[in-house]
């Protein structure tokens, strides 16, 4: 029987599309293998957000090729789809799936002639047609890739990552995104904003639930964006929508979490990156009172300068974002609250990262995400004038982390001697002080945890002290019994699982 490997870059969405693509291949009879070096089709399912993702997956392609050589590869995502015919070219690709045709990608790949099979593809339309730049250019790989916002799907199946395959899956319930960063190209590969209809968010819930998950975590391109597109179909049967949205005629993303949390048993929700307009008061107080969603905000900042942001062509002020933050931590004193931070944007003078630098220092995030900018093609920001020189914006960056870090242990910190509750995932070990089990508290800090504990378990623990950027603690009944003295007992060695040494993401 054939065997597939599918590798994925870059963002959750793309890994919820990875993991959509393995369940079109075992579908039709494919075994997954554990690694590409022993699989029959390989799937590089490759990022375009920065230059550095697409060097990464060329990267992986050339080390595939070496282990190998008589494997097909095929080539899918966002590089794919940007520059399909400089993916074509490269040594060893066999096909070239765009995300405008990542639902018929195990049909492609699968297909033995691609006159007889793949002329049959639905809305199939050659990248010949759309670039003419690359007629004359030779190329061995077949490729599908046709205009992204003429395609209205949207691949959506659980994504399990090794550390947390048993625990914590992770479901795309929105793509696209209609907005317009100047410096971003995920529109242009994406497309519009669509979502997972109500109905398919429940059912892919509940059944996430009757497999025993206790935690999901929804995630989508522009999240906060959910429902806008539905808004014309089914809304008087819509079994989420309120009657203040009924009225109005617009679902929106609080109304699906409430659905969810009416319309299944899941004990616990994790809301991923949400932008800072999409955090209503609504919202907030949601999260905040509700004890079944996560206490953690992700909210985009990128620059907390005026002129930067209205450079980026983003919708908000920095006063809006403060404002924002402010009642989100009002709202959740003990909330985890992160932020992606981009550095080096075209123009960005030493006085607007300083306004960024002062921003990041005065609002309590306990983490975030720093990027350097990447020019990418086709980008308004990529022809900007006065390009920030990537020494300077390195520098930048590095500046941030420190602050960064220095925030997330001082968040760390002061948990000692409280109890927190967390989730166990399937990583174990064991160290100086005996085995230990790792978690994520539901309030985004990973934690271990002593003792051996069994995956997937919601509990009490008592934090006992901070290393390596961890959280250590005691489980809340071990603690009650005395648990340094129970030290003393010999307990069975435990191994950790290969490759399982991975941070937990919302």
């Amino acid at each position: 029987m054939s065997s597939f490997y599918v590798e994925n870059f870059g963002c959750r969405a793309t890994q919820a599309d990875g993991a959509a693509i393995e369940q079109q291949l075992r579908e039709r009879g494919l075994d997954r293998a554990e690694a590409p070096t022993g699989a029959d089709f390989v799937v590089l399912n490759t990022c375009a957000v920065t230059a550095a993702a697409e060097q990464d997956a060329r990267a992986a392609l050339r080390r595939i090729r070496r282990q190998n050589p008589d494997c097909k590869i095929v080539m899918t995502g966002c590089y794919a789809q940007r520059a399909p015919a400089e993916v074509a070219a490269l040594d060893g690709v066999s096909h070239v799936v765009g995300n405008s045709h990542k639902h018929t990608l195990a049909q492609i790949a699968l297909a033995r002639t691609s006159e007889t099979n793949l002329s049959q593809i639905r809305e199939f339309i050659p990248v010949s047609d759309l670039e003419q730049a690359s007629a004359n250019r030779p190329r061995a790989a077949e490729i599908f890739v046709s205009d992204i916002f003429a395609h209205t799907e949207l691949l959506a199946a659980p994504v399990f990552d090794s550390a947390n395959e048993r625990t914590r899956p992770n479901l795309k319930i929105q793509d696209g995104c209609n907005n317009r960063c100047s410096f971003c190209i995920i529109p242009s590969l994406r497309g519009r904003s669509r979502s997972l209809p109500v109905q398919a968010v429940l059912r892919e819930v509940n059944q996430l639930v009757a497999a025993g998950y206790r935690e999901i975590v929804l995630s989508g391109i522009n999240l906060g964006r959910w429902g806008r597109d539905l808004n014309m179909e089914g809304r008087a049967s819509s079994p989420v929508q309120s009657s203040e949205t009924r009225r109005s005629s617009i679902l929106s993303f609080d109304d699906l979490i409430r659905g969810i949390l009416s319309h299944t048993s899941i004990e616990k929700l994790r809301i991923s990156s949400v932008e800072p307009m999409d955090w209503t008061d609504s919202l907030i107080r949601l999260v905040a009172e509700s004890p079944r969603i996560a206490k953690h905000a992700h909210v985009p900042m990128q620059s907390g300068s005026d002129t930067v942001l209205r450079r980026m062509h983003r919708k908000y002020r920095p006063w809006h974002y403060r404002e924002k933050i402010e009642k989100i931590r009002e709202a959740m004193p003990d909330a985890a609250v992160g932020a992606d931070v981009m550095v080096g944007f075209p123009g960005e003078t030493d006085s607007e990262f300083e306004e960024t630098q002062r921003m990041i220092e005065d609002l309590p995030f306990t983490y975030l995400h720093v990027f350097t900018f990447s020019a990418r093609p086709g980008t308004p920001a990529a022809t900007m004038p006065n390009q920030v020189s990537l020494h300077i914006a390195r520098e930048r960056n590095r500046i941030l982390r420190d602050v960064a870090a220095a925030k997330k242990l001082a968040f760390m910190h002061s948990f000692i001697g409280r109890e927190l509750q967390a989730i166990t995932l399937n990583v174990m070990g064991r160290d100086e002080n005996g085995p230990w089990t790792e978690a994520l508290t539901d309030n985004y800090l990973k934690m271990r945890i002593r003792g051996t504990l069994e995956a997937n378990q919601w509990l009490a623990a008592h934090v006992v002290d901070v290393e390596n950027g961890e959280v250590l603690g005691i489980a809340a009944a071990k603690a009650e019994q005395g648990f340094e003295r129970e030290q003393a007992v010999e307990s069975p060695p435990v191994q950790p699982r290969s490759g399982e040494r991975i941070q937990p993401g919302a």
